[in-house]
């Protein structure tokens, strides 16, 4: 956790901490939620870092426990297992428009003019030139 922050921001910045569970935490070991982190004693952050293990899923385990989640999903091929196999927005988006981030940048399908297929032949050729040097 960066030393000049202070402990209620720092604490977000783990994996799997919001700001709910940060000043949770934070009310738990009765901390000021204004200190910094630099500003913390020994006894202090022992107190938080044995409430978040005790308490909290964070870091490597979440990320782990997602995965297998996932990966669960997938293998029992649910609705939702075959959305994240083929890469679509799982939690009921519409697709039609919009969900630009899960599918990737547009690829234009259908027909193209004559100016436009001249645009593609040339790239293809000049790719290909490239790769021949």
């Amino acid at each position: 956790m960066p030393d000049n922050k202070r402990i209620d921001y720092a604490l977000t910045l783990l994996y799997g901490i919001g700001w709910s569970s940060s000043l949770k935490i934070l009310k738990q070991t009765n901390i000021a939620r204004e200190k910094k982190v630099s500003e913390l004693t020994e006894d202090e952050l022992k107190k938080i870092t044995a409430l978040i293990e005790k308490n909290y899923k964070v870091e490597g385990d979440l990320r782990e426990a997602v995965t297998e989640d996932i990966k669960r999903l997938k293998e029992i091929g649910s609705y939702r297992g075959l959305r994240h196999i083929k890469g679509l927005p799982v939690r009921g988006q519409r697709t039609r428009s919009n969900a630009r981030t899960k599918r990737g940048k547009r690829r234009t399908v259908g027909a193209l003019r004559k100016e436009a297929w001249a645009k593609i032949e040339q790239r293809k050729t000049v790719a290909s030139q490239s790769e021949t040097k």
